[in-house]
This record gives structure tokens, sequence and C-alpha cells, in this order.
């Protein structure tokens, strides 16, 4: 199909993208805080409506944590994924809303509204109406469509991207299309992460003693924090990964009350990784920096490290699939966004765990990102889809 014929069945389709949108929109689906089952039974019952194949995902304890829209061609193939979350970020401080987070209404200037417009319930309605147009042309394609509606993604357990992992043999999956927001870019890449927590000890006491206080945890891991945010990291290598590694004190927590020495404090260390710094490299830094800090203030326990989270970094060359293809079926479309590494981690570093190649970001503009007013421009949502609908076809290798 020409981009002209995707261009204006896209048309075609927006005042039901956009009703769809909205009516996710109008149910609060905030990660961690809200039940995800109204959320998840909008899309069941469009789903349904539609006879579109799609079945639940859950976690190991078995709560559900994503819908999968499964549409065979009727050729053999691999398996390619669009992923959007129906689990949107908080809505902050609601006061300083100039319209309620769940509105899900449209302005006269189209900017659909509230929390999720953006990300990223807009682009799962895209998707949705994605699987349907493919499941009319199954008879033309070859592989599998496989969308991935996340309701876990927000409480950064991505739950939903592991269930399909789960779910689907990943050797079987040629690369995955994540619907990020934002026309201007399409997300090629993301900085690995590693996420520690370290246990730094002390030796309890009371605070008023006369005698001289003994190691106090918390005074030894703020001088733990003072120690790593000084270490060295490896600069960015010429041709290499743009962006560089990154260490972030995240958390700090220590002590019970005034009246005592605290022998216990905890500190979360966020590393974003690189091409010249890896997680074995990471955790280095931060035992011989931790060890440095025992020899130079003893205290009766050595500094713990209990590692929570390691996923690499992803560079997708933008003549690699699926980026090729979603780049020809943005220009195609008459956008122009530039490819780009992100200096955030996302599912891709996941998937790239599994060697899974992906796309992570390209979608509506917008506005209020995870902040007050969030907000959508609906007008380029035909040039949107009918980029993502080329770019499908082009990969499940459209025969008329």
């Amino acid at each position: 199909m020409v981009i002209a014929e995707l261009r204006h069945q896209a048309e075609a389709d927006a005042a039901s993208v956009t009703a769809l949108a909205a009516e996710l929109i109008r149910v609060p689906s905030r990660g961690g805080i809200d039940d995800y089952e109204p959320v998840l039974a909008v899309i069941e019952g469009w789903l349904q409506g539609r006879e579109l194949p799609h079945r639940r995902l859950h976690s190991p304890d078995g709560t559900a944590v994503a819908i999968l829209i499964e549409v065979q061609g009727s050729r053999p193939g691999p398996t390619w994924v669009l992923d959007a979350c129906l689990d949107t970020a908080p809505f902050g401080d609601e006061s300083a809303w100039t319209f309620s987070p769940t509105i899900g209404d449209v302005t006269p200037a189209g900017m659909l509204r509230g929390r999720g417009a953006s990300d990223s319930k807009s682009g799962a309605a895209i998707f949705c109406h994605l699987a349907a147009a493919v499941s009319r042309q199954r008879d033309q394609v070859a592989g599998t469509l496989a969308v991935l509606l996340d309701v876990d993604e927000h409480t950064g357990n991505f739950g939903g991207a592991k269930a399909l992992m789960q779910a689907i043999d990943p050797a079987t999956i040629g690369g995955a299309m994540i619907g990020y927001p934002g026309s201007d870019e399409i997300i090629v890449g993301g900085r690995g992460v590693f996420r520690t927590r370290l246990h730094v000890y002390g030796t309890a006491g009371h605070s008023g003693s006369s005698k001289p206080n003994p190691a106090n945890a918390v005074s030894r891991a703020a001088r733990l924090v003072t120690l790593l945010e000084n270490q060295p990291l490896p600069t960015p290598a010429p041709a290499g990964f743009p962006q560089p590694p990154k260490l972030t004190v995240t958390e700090f927590h220590g002590g019970e009350g005034f009246t005592a020495v605290p022998d216990h404090a905890v500190i979360g260390i966020d590393i974003r990784l690189t091409d010249v710094l890896d997680a074995n490299a990471a955790e280095e830094i931060i035992r011989k920096t931790a060890a440095g800090l025992d020899a130079e203030f003893p205290a009766s326990r050595p500094t713990e490290l209990k590692s929570v989270l390691s996923w690499p970094p992803f560079r997708l060359d933008p003549t690699e699939q699926p980026a090729a293809a979603l780049l020809e079926g943005a220009v195609a479309a008459g956008i122009i966004p530039q490819t780009k590494v992100a200096g955030p981690s996302n599912i891709g570093n996941l998937f790239a765990t599994q060697e899974i190649a992906t796309t992570a970001g390209f979608g509506l503009p917008y506005a209020g990102l995870h902040g007050t007013d969030e907000q959508a421009d609906l007008s380029a949502l035909p040039a949107v889809q009918a980029a993502y609908h080329h770019a499908v076809l082009v990969l499940m290798d459209l025969q008329a």
C-alpha cells in the first residue's frame, strides 16, 4: 500500500482513535496507585467488539500486567512488537492543573488533554487501530504483529515487557517499536543502568553520652556520598556512545530519632552505563569507594553492596530494522525526525538483554509530559499512524 492510502486510512480512523484515547484518559491508571482493572476492561471491550485476538499477561504472582494482541499473517516470519503503556505517571499537584487530569477531552485547537494523553494512551489507541488494520490484511503479510499494552511500566517494574518475553520466545522477535511521544525524534538507543543500595553501618549509642561518639552510620554514609560523587567516570569514546556515563545518589535513609546514634544507613545509587562503563566496572567503582571509606573510618561491619537492577545500554543503527522501516515510514508520511540515543533508560534496555532490536520513541507532539496539564497534539495523528502502519507492512513483507 502506498503512503497516501495509509494516510487516508489514518484520517478515517482519527475520530475512533481519539475516542478510544479519551476514554482511556478518563479512567485513572497511575502506576502503583490505581486499580488497573477498569482501564484493562476498556481495552478488552474495544478488542472484543472487533474480534481481535488478545490475552492478558501476568506477573509471577498472578497479577495482570498487560494485554497482548496477536495478529498472525498467512506466511511464516518473525514477530514484530508494538508497545505502549496504559498506566501513567502520577497526577502530582492537582491544584496546579488548569483542567482535570482525567478530563479526556479535545480542545478547539486539537489538543487531547489529560494524564496519559501523550504517555502513552494515545499511542495505545493508535496501536489498537493498527492491529485491526493488519488483521484485515493478514492474508498479505508474513509473521506476527504483537501489540503489547502494559500496565506496569510507570512503576519501573516493566512487568508487561518481562511477561512478554515469557509469553513469546525472544528468539522469534524481529524487533520492537515503543510508542513513546514526540514526533521530532526516533529513539534508537539508551544508556544502560546499574542500580544498587549500599548498607553503611555504625555503632549505636546515646547522642547525649559524655563519652566520644561511636561510629555514626549516617555520618559515614554522608562521607561515602561525597566520595562517590567525586569519583571520575570514563569520557565518551570518539565515534562511540554519544552520552557519558553518570552516577547519581538517589536515596539516603538512616537514623531513628534525636537521642540515638544511628548504626545503619542506606544509600541508593543509580549509574547510567555506556560502551565505556559496563555493570562490572560500575560495581567495581562502588566497591572500591566503599572499601576506602571503611579503611578511613572503620566500623563494626564493612559496607555492604546489594544490587537491585542491571540492564545494558543499547544502540541501533538507523539502517537496521525496525529503525529503518520506521524512519522510512515517517519520511514518507511527511515527518523528518532525527535519530537519537537517549540519556534515560527504557524498555529497550530490557529488550536488549534478549538482543531484541528496539526503537523507543515516536508519537504525537506533546506538552506537560509527566507534569501539569499533559496534552497531545492530534494534528499529527494521521501522519504518525501512517508512519507506523507503513513500517509494520514493510517489516511484515506485505505482498499484494
